[in-house]
């Protein structure tokens, strides 16, 4: 087990957790219902699965999946290969999954830049794409000879004309250096409080206001491409309402289901990788007692680092 400073929260698991939380895992063998599989994790290959889950149960699909890199993930090495192979296997399980989706879903498919091509080619011959969002990773490594690379895209898509987003549960509060007045010396499109000057702005596709989970974040796990909580906390707020079932094909250490379960969503995923599915378990059990989520406070997304508080939030609205 690797050596952690005192500060260090990263998630550990101890040895003796391990047997009980996988026994909170599920795999499925017939069919099944979706009552069958809601608030559950499922430990399988996508594959072995993916016959076997309901009809039109899914209002939100949330997919991180591999990116066309090389890239080990636990006990499996995904490899680089050629555009178009890269889009046959995305179209091998996109088209099996889109008979789980209702005939109001959305659904959001995260990227790198140079997959992303690949992923709009497939999307577009099955969905609405809606739009592209792309965010600041801001741990991108430094290049000699090139630009650093430290963006993501997320394509936005919708199966129909019928969807729900409600912009207002996304809006970001932001802090205003130069505040305009009316005559009267009414702050003009802002809010003036004891604490500071700061005005709600509607979210655009460029987000830089996302930490990649560190160190001293308690959702820190040792997951190679994990997704920080506030960016998903996003998309769901966006897309979906309580209650609203959400999936996820590749939950790694569980950011989709955690942030689900902290918004009062109902949930699922799936993971072939024991390690990473003991981490989202013990995320979700955590998220029993703590419902926070940094940079979201009083149902408002804040700028990063603009509220002082925001890791010592009690609860998420």
């Amino acid at each position: 087990m690797k050596e952690r400073a005192p500060r260090n929260q990263t998630l550990i698991i101890q040895e003796d957790e391990v047997s009980k939380l996988m026994a909170q895992m599920i795999s499925l063998e017939v069919p099944c219902s979706s009552k069958e599989i809601e608030d559950k994790l499922i430990y399988q290959d996508l594959f072995s699965c993916v016959n076997f889950l309901p009809e039109q149960f899914i209002d939100l699909l949330i997919i991180d999946p591999p990116y066309n890199l090389n890239k080990k993930f636990g006990n499996s090495k995904f490899s680089k290969t050629k555009f178009d192979l890269y889009e046959e296997w995305l179209e091998s399980w996109i088209t099996k999954l889109k008979r789980c989706l209702k005939s109001n879903a959305s659904l959001y498919v995260c990227c790198d830049w140079q997959s992303s091509k690949s992923v709009q080619t497939v999307l577009e011959r099955h969905f609405i794409i809606r739009n592209r969002v792309t965010w600041e990773r801001e741990k991108g490594r430094g290049a000699n000879s090139n630009w650093k690379n430290c963006s993501e895209d997320i394509w936005f898509c919708t199966v129909s004309n019928d969807y729900y987003f409600d912009v207002e549960s996304v809006k970001l509060k932001r802090k205003v250096i130069a505040p305009y007045r009316h005559l009267s010396g009414e702050p003009k499109d802002w809010e003036e409080t004891t604490s500071g000057n700061y005005r709600l702005t509607h979210p655009s596709n460029l987000w830089t206001d996302i930490s990649i989970p560190f160190w001293s974040m308690p959702e820190n796990t040792d997951h190679p491409t994990q997704k920080p909580e506030k960016l998903i906390a996003k998309l769901i707020l966006a897309s979906s309402k309580p209650n609203d079932f959400i999936f996820d094909p590749f939950f790694g250490s569980g950011t989709t289901c955690v942030v689900a379960k902290k918004l009062q969503r109902r949930f699922s995923g799936v993971e072939q990788e024991s390690e990473y599915c003991q981490m989202a378990i013990k995320r979700l059990n955590r998220a029993e007692l703590d419902n926070t989520i940094q940079g979201y406070h009083d149902g408002y997304f804040w700028e990063r680092n603009s509220l002082a508080v925001q890791k010592q939030v009690k609860s998420v609205k």
